[in-house]
């Protein structure tokens, strides 16, 4: 395991990628959008956010966490901290992502 936690904030990435940043405030919810996660590697980039499954299942996963939404059976994003959560989602171009 690294020690440093992985970010894609302030990095150049290819002309074949592109990134996609969604901020979730304290205490609010983002009801998943499977097109705007689409194919994309997400990274918490700080705070922490619960994914909640459509079976009612949750888990929490914090800065430098990296995870994969698409076709994970995901309802809802929920940031139940004290801080904003910010997310940045890198995908292929033409990937049918945001």
């Amino acid at each position: 395991m690294d020690a440093e936690p992985i970010t894609f904030l302030g990095r150049p990435l290819g002309p074949s990628f592109r990134t996609h940043t969604v901020t979730i405030r304290p205490g609010d919810t983002r009801p998943y959008d499977a097109r705007e996660w689409q194919g994309a590697l997400v990274v918490v980039e700080c705070g922490a956010v619960v994914v909640e499954g459509h079976a009612g299942g949750r888990r929490s996963f914090g800065t430098g966490d990296v995870l994969w939404l698409t076709g994970m059976g995901v309802r809802a994003l929920h940031n139940e901290g004290q801080e904003s959560a910010v997310l940045v989602a890198v995908s292929r171009r033409g990937s049918g992502g945001p």
